[in-house]
C-alpha cells in the first residue's frame, strides 16, 4: 500500500483483509471480517479508506454485484468475471491474444482502455456446470 497517507493500524487491516480475501469483497464483507479483531470499527471507515485506496490506486473496483462495490487488492493488469449465476468474482489471466484484441478494439473505436479493470458477466465454471446437468 501506498505510504501517501498517515499510517494507521485500521487502514492497514483493511488493506490487508482485501490483499487475502479470495472473494473480491465489497466495503461490508471486510467490515465484518474485521470487526472481531476492531471491536471500535465502523462501517463508514470502511468505505473511507477504501475510497482512498481506489484513488491511490491501491486497489481498484471490479464492478457490482448484488447492487454493491466489489474491490480487489491485486492490481496487476488481470480481467474479471461477475457470475450472474452465484455472484462470485472471478479473476481471468489476460493473455497476449486477449490484450492485441483490446488493443484493436480500443483503435478502432479511438477510445483508451485500462486492463486492470477488464470485466466480463456470465457464469462461473461452478454455475455454468450445474445448468448442464
Amino acid at each position: 500500500m501506498e505510504v501517501n497517507q498517515r499510517f494507521s493500524r485500521k487502514r492497514q487491516a483493511i488493506y490487508d483483509a482485501m490483499l487475502q480475501s479470495l472473494e473480491h469483497p465489497n466495503a461490508e464483507m471486510v467490515y465484518q471480517t474485521l470487526k472481531p479483531e476492531y471491536p471500535d470499527l465502523s462501517l463508514g471507515t470502511v468505505y473511507r479508506n477504501i475510497k482512498g485506496m481506489v484513488e491511490s490506486g491501491d486497489v481498484i473496483c471490479v464492478g457490482h454485484v448484488d447492487g454493491k462495490e466489489r474491490y480487489d487488492a491485486h492490481v496487476h493488469p488481470h480481467a474479471h468475471l461477475a457470475c450472474r449465476g452465484c455472484g462470485s468474482v472471478v479473476d481471468i489471466e489476460i493473455t497476449e491474444p486477449m490484450a492485441r484484441q483490446v488493443e484493436t478494439v480500443a483503435r478502432e473505436n479511438g477510445i483508451e482502455m485500462d486492463l486492470r479493470s477488464l470485466h466480463f458477466a456470465g457464469l462461473c465454471c461452478k454455475c455454468k456446470s450445474e445448468t448442464k446437468s
